[in-house]
């Protein structure tokens, strides 16, 4: 089993619990990792052959720009979507953080890490 990851895809989008949050908007980073065996591959050469990671950078754009009270929701979203539309993806790994998030504190990110195999 091989491994692809996406490293600090960066998106501006409007999740959170409080209407300042839905109005204004913040700051996002999702880190993805996903299993699959890519032997077939690494011998062929061929983008056919492999899982596309513009496919995969385009499912978490898409699956942000849908807004969510909770990056628990947003994270799951993007997990069930790769595994309808990759289907030789066997596990999934994402990490959605928040930047500089309004909880009253000089806090960096608050992230949330899910993960799921088939």
């Amino acid at each position: 089993m091989s491994s692809i990851r996406l490293k600090n895809i960066r998106i501006f989008t409007n999740h959170g619990c409080l209407t300042e949050e839905e109005k204004i908007g913040s700051d996002y980073l999702v880190n993805l990792t996903v299993k699959a065996d890519l032997s077939k591959a690494a011998a062929s050469d061929h983008l056919k052959d492999t899982v596309d990671y513009v496919h995969l950078n385009r499912i978490v754009k898409e699956q942000m720009a849908i807004r969510s009270k909770l990056l628990e929701h947003v994270g799951q979203r993007i997990i069930n979507t790769i595994f309808q539309e990759v289907p030789v993806v066997r596990a999934v790994k994402v990490r959605v953080s928040k930047v500089n998030p309004p909880i009253g504190g000089d806090v960096a990110e608050v992230s949330v890490t899910m993960s799921s195999e088939r």
